[in-house]
């Protein structure tokens, strides 16, 4: 059996956030509050004439002459903490504009917790300072002040994104999903649609784990969100792979596969058709290989003639079967258990009769000591959900109970119920 890979995708953070922070930064800084006749403390006259002229220069868009002055002012001797707070304000102006971001940096990471910054300028220094350490791929430093800001109510969804991957780019995948995964369900019992690219960065960082586990469960949240037939067929190949030594649940997997199309190699088809026709569902095998054929799946010729000769038994075998369902439903009724019911309800579903299906299936659950309750609960909500009757199948989905692959297929049908 082939078992279907997916390429993750997302997008990490880009240029434009990055100036956009920069920019307000820099609007923050050329404003020369530091020098302003209203604000106190003021510059001390050891520095005084190399700001004026370097503010002059910033005026100017001369980020060159700024830089040099202000390197001279930053070489002065017993300068105040106020003399520091405005020379690493306007270097951080000068760096910026010259795109010298790592200079930057490291001049408003001195200047936002000196003591002189006024709180209503921190959100969009700490934004800055979060940004142009991602972009200069000092990871810790992104998540350092990226938490700060999430900690202190002012980062945007932006700072969000920007520290999740900062986690995944520096390795930590552990990281990467305790940060991501609590963001991601806070933003679910809020009535939010949580970001594709944000789901794929978590499903990454579990591929990177090797936890297979933690892939099914980061896929499921795609699928929940975002059901395009590439999340579908991953997950479902991925539980198809989990399913493979119970024939039955194996079946079940199929059924779910084959309802979102996403059935793709001859074997699937090949596979699926058999084990229908050996758990007593013949019309279901026949259908599902003139599907195979009508899609032209069969390609190579031999493997065709073994279908072809597979979907004749089949029909075969559905032939028989309806000629005598009718007195198999009437020995079924009159049966003091459940399960010639269950076989029943098994083969109308297959034959495409839902109703008669569910019919068949809801007495074998009320009669009861069937050899698997869990699968009569599932097929009763499939038959339930093909009939039309949506709501009455997701109430059948969330009573299966007893096997986890069937609980956790039985989700799945109910969120394809919802979306469908």
């Amino acid at each position: 059996m082939q078992v279907r890979t997916m390429k993750s995708t997302f997008t990490f953070a880009h240029r434009p956030a990055l100036a956009a922070a920069l920019a307000a930064c820099a609007v923050l800084a050329s404003a020369g509050s530091a020098l302003a006749a209203e604000k106190q403390p003021t510059v001390s006259p050891k520095v005084q004439k190399q700001l004026h002229d370097a503010q002059e220069a910033l005026k100017a868009k001369k980020y060159q002459d700024a830089i040099a002055k202000l390197s001279e002012a930053d070489g002065v001797s017993g300068k105040t903490a106020y003399d520091q707070h405005v020379i690493n304000e306007f270097l951080a102006n000068a760096y910026i504009n010259t795109q010298n971001y790592a200079e930057a940096a490291k001049r408003l990471e001195a200047e936002v917790d000196d003591g002189f910054t006024p709180d209503s300028e921190k959100p969009q220094t700490v934004r800055a300072i979060t940004e142009i350490n991602y972009q200069q791929k000092n990871y810790d430093k992104a998540i350092e002040f990226g938490t700060r800001a999430i900690k202190q109510g002012y980062a945007n969804e932006q700072t969000r994104v920007v520290v999740s991957q900062a986690y995944y780019l520096k390795g930590d995948w552990k990281g990467t999903l305790k940060f991501v995964d609590p963001m991601v369900d806070t933003q679910i019992k809020a009535g939010e649609t949580p970001k594709k690219d944000i789901l794929l960065l978590a499903y990454s960082a579990c591929q990177k784990l090797h936890d297979d586990g933690c892939v099914t469960h980061e896929m499921e949240k795609l699928v929940t969100y975002y059901p395009q037939p590439d999340y579908w067929a991953q997950l479902l190949y991925s539980i198809r792979q989990q399913t493979s030594g119970n024939e039955a649940n194996l079946l079940q997997t199929y059924r779910l596969m084959s309802d979102v199309d996403v059935l793709q190699s001859p074997d699937d088809y090949s596979e699926m058709a058999s084990l229908a026709m050996e758990q007593g569902s013949a019309g279901e095998a026949q259908h599902i290989l003139e599907k195979a054929l009508a899609k032209n799946i069969f390609t190579e010729q031999r493997v065709r003639e073994r279908n072809q000769r597979l979907l004749e038994s089949a029909k075969k075998q559905a032939s028989a079967d309806q000629a005598t369902l009718g007195k198999q439903e009437q020995d079924a009724n009159a049966a003091p258990t459940g399960q010639k019911n269950y076989a029943v309800g098994l083969a109308y579903l297959g034959y495409g009769q839902y109703d008669k299906a569910v019919d068949q299936l809801s007495k074998s659950l009320s009669k009861g000591s069937l050899k698997n309750e869990a699968q009569a609960q599932l097929l009763l909500g499939i038959a339930e959900l093909k009939a039309g009757h949506k709501d009455d199948a997701v109430k059948s989905f969330h009573a299966v109970k007893g096997d986890p692959s069937l609980e956790r297929l039985a989700s799945l049908w109910s969120l394809r119920a919802k979306q469908a």
